[in-house]
């Protein structure tokens, strides 16, 4: 059965549309467990505007203490950024608050804005190294309550105690993003589920046809890929209405637009500095319409989405607010996805016993 869940990524397209663009966010998280959505993914985004409550643990804490049932997700904490215990401890306590409501999702940290490791003081060259040791030291803190040392390269820790501990055993739900395909196997190596960022169809069957291939070739069995494959997620933009031109109106515009948006800070920041990274300057998925944006009637995203279900992935991550999009445009279309989308993904109860 595929899951479905809305990757919660609000533009704030300047200063004065903050506080509103936030309150409708959490107005959304409401509709989406009324509808039985059943994870809501948080970003994190610094000094732009791209991601309007730039700061996902507090806002996630006002999500859970709004909802009873939704589960919220981290796609996710840009960890390079982080201190390593006081990630531990945030997340450890949101785990508390919600009665393990928490999918705690981490990060190096963005490959395409330097300005955000600008902003923090922190080398964007040391990003993946920060992020490999603060991975291993937070799970080192969920599962050694009495206390542990760490000596690493960024960090020298005595941590005499930890607390709140976990309220999910051992530790709370982790999952890893991978925004390359070598990402990806990567994780397959280490046999972890992950977060694939969003690609076309065809780019999906092939990146988890290799990732299941990679697993094989390290060992695990077909119950432990079958378990990372359900425990995967994968994200596509979505926009559906009655019909695909109406889908098309509302959604390419919005899809462009946020585009635009989402690399003007880096082109400012090239322009006055002169640097960038990398990956900041390769065409990828997000800014081209025909890979990185799905609209259309109910039917024609069913189609797709049936796409998606035959590979085998357990969930898709559904961004449905897309840059300048109202909250009525989008609350509508989570409305149609969730009555006449989802529905048809969902086994019969004679089917699921059977199982």
């Amino acid at each position: 059965m595929l899951r479905f869940s809305n990757f919660l990524f609000p533009e704030a397209r300047t200063p004065e549309d903050d506080a509103r663009i936030i309150e409708e966010s959490v107005a959304e998280a409401k509709l989406c467990e009324a509808l039985g959505v059943e994870v809501l993914w948080l970003a994190e985004h610094h000094f732009d505007g791209n991601c309007a409550y730039v700061d996902p643990v507090t806002f996630a804490a006002a999500i859970l203490s709004a909802t009873t049932r939704l589960k919220v997700g981290f796609a996710v904490a840009q960890v390079s950024l982080h201190h390593p215990m006081r990630l531990a401890e945030q997340m450890s306590l949101l785990d508390n608050l919600s009665k393990g409501r928490v999918i705690v999702g981490l990060g190096r940290g963005t490959a395409y804005n330097i300005y955000e490791y600008q902003g923090y003081g922190i080398p964007a060259e040391e990003a993946g190294e920060r992020y490999a040791e603060a991975e291993a030291v937070m799970l080192k803190a969920w599962t050694s309550p009495g206390g542990f040392t760490h000596e690493g390269k960024f960090w020298s820790l005595r941590v005499p105690q930890f607390r709140p501990r976990p309220y999910t055993r051992p530790h709370p739900a982790v999952i890893r993003g991978a925004s390359s395909e070598e990402g990806a196997l990567h994780l397959a190596r280490r046999g972890l589920p992950f977060l694939m960022n969003v690609q076309t169809n065809a780019v999906t069957r092939e990146r988890l046809a290799a990732y299941r291939a990679t697993m094989e070739g390290a060992g695990f069995d077909a119950a432990h890929i079958a378990r990372c494959l359900d425990g995967s997620w994968v994200w596509r933009n979505v926009v559906v209405a009655d019909t695909d031109e109406e889908a098309r109106r509302i959604g390419v515009p919005a899809f462009e637009a946020m585009s635009a948006q989402r690399k003007a800070m880096r082109e400012k920041i090239q322009a006055e500095q002169g640097v960038s990274m990398e990956k900041a300057a390769k065409v990828h998925a997000h800014s081209d319409v025909a890979k990185g944006l799905l609209c259309g009637s109910p039917e024609t995203v069913a189609a797709s989405m049936a796409e998606i279900d035959a590979t085998g992935v357990g969930g898709v991550i559904c961004a449905f607010r897309l840059g300048p999009m109202t909250a009525e445009q989008t609350n509508r279309s989570i409305r149609l996805f969730m009555e006449k989308v989802a529905p048809r993904f969902r086994r019969s109860e004679v089917a699921a016993a059977a199982e």
